[in-house]
């Protein structure tokens, strides 16, 4: 997978996972009586979720990147373990240019279906549990210079977490995976991978007396 295709997903699959908390945030609240209604409070929704609507594209573009990021991994796998070496590069670009041709034509379903259905439950929920003076507020901050910039270092900071994260995994990781599919492969009694010796079986115990 190429660089710039593996921080896409990674940045796709943290705000999907940013996301879902705050649904869950939502759907814990939902026990709170109900507010009452009125045009004021539609209107000032349906500017709310104006200004929402980027989350919303993220949100969607999310759900479609997901399947194919774990698709890329499993992808991944199989080269390295049934592709010939001069043929893992030109393999590892068609699956790209395949994963890619998915994104480009599934994102505007995905995106057109989630922006339609926003108002009705995105903003239903507003509507029903917040104030008129709690809709103002969050209106306020949303649409306030502190929030855009707030989300635009939070975009840089999520990128450089990512990439960090994903730099120190092999190190500490590696070794740890390599055991585990050691004890899983004599588990399976299947030969080692690349010809590295199995690890040591564990000595029988002696039988109790």
């Amino acid at each position: 997978m190429s660089v710039a295709l593996r921080a896409a997903l990674v940045v796709a699959a943290t705000a999907l996972a940013t996301a879902t908390a705050s649904a869950q945030v939502a759907t814990g609240a939902a026990s709170a009586p109900a507010a009452p209604s009125s045009p004021a409070k539609k209107a000032l929704v349906q500017r709310i979720l104006a200004l929402q609507q980027s989350e919303v594209e993220t949100f969607a573009r999310g759900v479609v990147e997901r399947p194919a990021a774990q698709m890329m991994r499993d992808a991944g796998l199989a080269i390295q373990q049934q592709v010939p070496l001069d043929k893992r590069e030109a393999t590892g670009r068609a699956i790209e240019a395949e994963v890619k041709k998915y994104v480009d034509e599934s994102y505007p379903l995905v995106r057109e279906r989630a922006l339609k259905i926003a108002p009705s439950t995105i903003g239903a929920v507003l509507e029903a549990r917040m104030s008129e003076d709690e809709l103002r507020t969050l209106l306020a901050w949303l649409d306030s210079p502190t929030n855009k910039k707030y989300q635009q270092v939070a975009l840089d900071v999520r990128n450089a977490f990512a990439q960090k994260l994903l730099a120190d995994m092999p190190a500490l990781l590696d070794p740890k995976l390599q055991a585990l599919d050691g004890r899983i492969r004599v588990i399976l009694g299947v030969p080692p991978a690349n010809g590295a010796a199995p690890p040591p079986t564990p000595a029988a115990r002696p039988a109790s007396k």
